[in-house]
């Protein structure tokens, strides 16, 4: 490569960014005494030139070089002092990966030269290593950004309230999927299959919600057991698409994801782990934001900057207290909005961004910076509203306009379907969309992600048939993962061809996808449960990029086909009916009608008293909900009999079955005001009042 005379550059927008005539590559560093600019071949193989960056204006290091094209390969060098028990890890052998790179080229490989400190000193990470980590790490590329024709200028994101989140993983989804051509399984583009998106459109799904698809790594540990970092939150880069996903390296084949689904209707969410980096702890590897400014990018300890804070369980926390730490998170997210067309974030472990002096607070720089955006005030946002940190969980803190997983409905509900004693009173809350936790401060009754299952956890096949969990493919010995999964096995441990335990397991699994979608607030459904997928009773399977986690579509049976074709039917009826579209919370109280928004039965057809919400005994409620001249009835029955039941006594009033989850229901479907009817065990019966 011709030695090409470098310009004086400019400090905004951080990152490369190609003008048609050359690139301007501007990097963050408050503490760096020196940074060079290496460019590589296409390959990332031969560093073929090194520019010395001279210009620091704000901690901003820039540098422009003309006749610069996408398409090039680098990586910087940061140098300054090597000293971690003051916070500073400085080492120019490392080949760093800049922060804002749109694309990455090669693969991480777990050589001792990729440690800022010699992994063979008893010193540890107090040694200093002077082994090139270029030979053996992901490396930077330059992209255009305009190389792409958006097709989907058409398509308007819908409202929370009538979206229905359906959380999937892009490998696990395709990679056994039969329709999906074998180079297209297990990336991107295989979910464009014209099967993928006809079948998503079938069963009623309104949003895609991925888990990580920003560059992640498996971390040391996890490749020298045999296993993947597979659900992909090791993220090490907030720009870059996943390679692994990509079938030809080109970062368009997102893009083209995104614009399949749009053009269908759908939207596409992403989780995003902007909490902690694939980095870890002190004594991980030195890869972008470590060497680049370690003191900046990281919360450390004060008492000992050697170590550092970590809210997360993951070794450390992203330092978003740091104005240009909040600055590339907001950067980044914005870019997936414009430059990617994203239409909503899941934010892993949400607490830990919003945390001043080590204590969540609203008032954070994150939440603020979140809240006055113009580009992502359009963009829904859903929040994990917790880590593992002191005063970590946070369910119902989030502002106005966030969204977040409800971790009390899936409990909750899981109990109740189980069996347990005294889950009315707080069933009764979640189902109707938990005022108790998010009715404040003018937020919408969609304010709560309701869900029973999740990538994190058992499917609602094995919650119906496993009592206890079973990770011992992760060779941990079975101590990780939860141990509170509220499930029951309906007597038979895993797989079992008991005709009686199978309709048993099928009947609740029907009753608790029924309460998901029938419940108010925003829907979220696993892929795979609509069919009764199987994780051989993990619930934790992080680590299992095989079978176990990949769904088998050539496995399904008919009866999983039945199942997954009605929970076709609800999600149908949930949109038909309208009523769940309802933003504002229930009172309780009489309105302009004369009617109650909200009644709860007892079986004998009379409101509830003290009496009945302490019942421990009581398996069995129901409830009249009232919303713009309609009235619908729904009995919840989680007795393992049938139980006798009285529909309340309302004026001129005739009750019309919409849905009986367990298809056992006799009596004529327009029944009189009064009338006593027969509830089937474990089932979800709903009524339109005429």
């Amino acid at each position: 490569m011709a030695e090409i005379k470098p310009q004086k550059g400019n400090v905004y927008p951080l990152g490369a960014t190609y003008d048609g005539k050359g690139v301007n590559f501007a990097l963050f560093s408050a503490n760096a005494e020196k940074v060079e600019l290496c460019l590589f071949d296409e390959t990332g193989s031969v560093e073929k030139n090194r520019y010395s960056i001279d210009k620091n204006d704000n901690n901003i290091w820039h540098i422009y070089l003309p006749d610069i094209k996408p398409g090039q390969v680098y990586g910087y060098r940061v140098y300054g002092p090597y000293k971690p028990e003051i916070g500073k890890r400085f080492n120019p052998n490392k080949l760093l990966i800049d922060p804002y790179a749109k694309k990455l080229v090669g693969k991480l490989i777990w050589h001792k030269a990729i440690f800022g400190y010699d992994t063979e000193s008893p010193n540890k990470d107090l040694s200093f290593s002077e082994l090139d980590s270029a030979p053996y790490v992901p490396k930077s590329v330059v992209v255009d950004s305009n190389n792409f024709e958006w097709k989907d200028e058409g398509f308007s994101s819908r409202s929370f309230p009538e979206t229905i989140i359906y959380e999937t993983h892009v490998k696990g989804y395709t990679k056994l999927h039969p329709q999906i051509p074998d180079s297209l399984r297990g990336r991107f583009l295989g979910l464009t299959s014209p099967s993928v998106i006809k079948y998503l459109k079938w069963l009623g799904i309104t949003a895609v919600e991925l888990l990580p698809v920003q560059s992640f790594f498996a971390d040391k540990y996890l490749q020298s057991n045999q296993k993947q970092n597979y659900w992909g939150y090791e993220t090490f880069n907030y720009f870059a698409p996943e390679q692994s996903y990509l079938s030809r390296d080109d970062i368009n084949e997102f893009k083209t994801m995104v614009d399949t689904f749009h053009t269908n209707g759908l939207e596409v969410f992403i989780d995003v782990v902007y909490n902690h980096t694939g980095e870890g702890n002190q004594m991980g590897p030195t890869l972008s934001y470590r060497g680049i400014d370690n003191q900046s990018y990281y919360s450390l300890n004060p008492e000992n900057p050697r170590y550092y804070f970590d809210s997360t369980g993951c070794g450390a926390s992203l330092n978003a207290e740091n104005p240009y730490v909040v600055r590339m998170i907001l950067d980044s997210l914005r870019y997936w909005v414009q430059e990617m067309h994203i239409d909503g974030f899941r934010f892993d472990l949400a607490t830990s961004l919003c945390r001043r002096k080590n204590n969540f607070t609203t008032e954070s720089g994150f939440i603020y910076a979140i809240q006055q955006d113009p580009v992502l005030q359009k963009t829904k946002m859903i929040a994990e509203p917790w880590d593992v940190g002191m005063g970590g969980y946070q369910l119902g803190a989030f502002p106005s306009g966030w969204a977040e997983w409800n971790d009390r409905f899936r409990d909750v509900v899981r109990r109740f379907w189980k069996g347990d004693q005294y889950q009315i009173a707080e069933l009764a809350s979640r189902i109707t969309g938990s005022s108790d936790i998010f009715n404040y401060n003018n937020r919408n009754i969609w304010s709560s992600i309701n869900f029973i299952t999740a990538h994190d956890g058992f499917s609602l096949n094995d919650l119906v048939s496993y009592n206890q969990k079973h990770n011992s493919a992760n060779g941990e010995e079975n101590r990780d993962g939860s141990n509170s999964n509220w499930s029951w096995n309906s007597g038979v441990e895993g797989e079992c061809q008991d005709k009686i335990v199978k309709n048993n397991r099928i009947i609740r699994a029907k009753a608790m996808i029924t309460t998901l979608l029938l419940s108010f607030g925003t829907p979220m459904l696993l892929a795979g449960d609509e069919f009764l997928n199987t994780q051989m009773g993990n619930n934790n399977p992080y680590c299992q990029d095989n079978c176990l986690t990949w769904l088998v579509w050539e496995a399904i049976s008919k009866e999983d086909k039945d199942f997954a074709r009605y929970v076709k039917k609800v999600i149908s009826l949930r949109k038909k009916l309208k009523f769940f579209n309802k933003k504002d919370f229930f009172t309780g109280k009489i309105d302009e009608t004369g009617n109650k928004d909200l009644a709860w039965y007892n079986e004998k057809g009379k409101e509830f008293i003290d009496a009945d919400w302490y019942d421990g005994n009581r398996k069995t409620v129901s409830c009249c909900a009232h919303y713009r001249s309609r009235f619908l009835y729904f009995i919840l029955n989680s007795d393992s009999n049938d139980i006798k039941w009285k529909l309340p006594q309302l004026e001129y009033k005739e009750w019309n079955l919409l849905l009986d989850s367990s298809e056992k229901f006799s009596p004529p479907k327009i029944l009189k005001s009064g009338k006593e009817i027969k509830v089937p065990a474990w089932s979800v019966l709903l009524f339109e009042v005429k």
